[in-house]
């Protein structure tokens, strides 16, 4: 399960999108949205999951994983919408009764949910894990990180790869595997990836979610939320607020799993995932 590679690559305006696909071609769509500082790397036991039912697309988006990564990139909330939404044409999944079905975890659901607002992206359903949707976000290590970002580039490379696995690692609530967490940091480090961590975080701005915020009552289809019950990242109060502004929805409270659903209770996640895409999947 430690194996995981993009085999495709799309060019969009801010870089060489990674991507590839699993399951049988034609099977209901579901596409899957990573957070940060992570990549697709943490749906692989999900997405194999999933894909004995479905076609499952995978991503990295610009800046993160085996994606491009530039000086100057654009990498932010905004740019990655639009990505996105080039993304599902290009995957042939932006016109009925093609529509996906999307699940979207951290920084991810608000790039599903900004896809969907504000550039007309449609979904079947849409399930949304521990996201990046209501204000305030942050923690005072993102924020102090986001402010001196230039300072935080030029650490010395040992140091640099010391806060990021403790970063990463503060997502897990049970803690994540030696090989896991390496895997994980690994694109972050060296260059581009050193400079590419710090650009990520400079340019998360919460604007980009409080453009959207007030529109999650228009939202139409039918949502999932789904969280950690142990997430100190994004409280789980948090997953009960949002659920209360999307109508229709329904939370799943996950437990024993911190932020990193994907990661401390796959099986947990994949099993609420499952019969919620099976209900609102398009005729075969």
């Amino acid at each position: 399960m430690t194996e995981w590679q993009l085999t495709r690559t799309f060019r969009s305006a801010t870089g060489d999108v990674r991507w590839d696909s699993l399951g049988p071609p034609g099977q209901d769509p579901v596409v899957l949205l990573h957070g940060t500082p992570f990549s697709s790397y943490v749906w692989r036991a999900v997405a194999r999951g999933l894909a004995r039912r479905h076609q499952v697309f995978v991503w990295d988006m610009p800046g993160y994983g085996e994606s491009e990564k530039y000086a100057g990139q654009d990498v932010s909330l905004a740019a990655q919408g639009r990505v996105f939404t080039e993304l599902l044409a290009h995957w042939g999944l932006s016109e009925p009764p093609a529509e996906p079905l999307v699940v979207a975890h951290d920084f991810g659901g608000a790039v599903s949910l900004r896809a969907h607002l504000l550039h007309g992206a449609r979904y079947r359903a849409l399930a949304l894990v521990d996201p990046v949707a209501l204000a305030p976000w942050g923690s005072p290590f993102f924020r102090l990180v986001g402010e001196h970002a230039e300072v935080f580039e030029q650490l010395p490379p040992a140091l640099h790869r010391a806060l990021v696995r403790e970063y990463v690692g503060t997502a897990s609530s049970p803690g994540l595997h030696p090989a896991t967490l390496d895997r994980l940091v690994r694109p972050w480090l060296g260059d581009p990836g050193q400079a590419a961590f710090y650009r990520q975080i400079a340019q998360a701005d919460q604007r980009h979610t409080d453009e959207v915020q007030d529109r999650y009552a228009g939202i139409g289809i039918p949502t999932l939320v789904c969280w950690g019950q142990d997430d100190t990242w994004i409280p789980p109060a948090k997953g009960r607020e949002l659920t209360a502004l999307i109508p229709g929805a329904r939370l799943e409270p996950v437990a024993g799993a911190g932020h990193l659903v994907q990661e401390d209770a796959p099986a947990e996640l994949t099993a609420a995932l499952i019969p919620f895409l099976r209900e609102h999947a398009g005729p075969r």
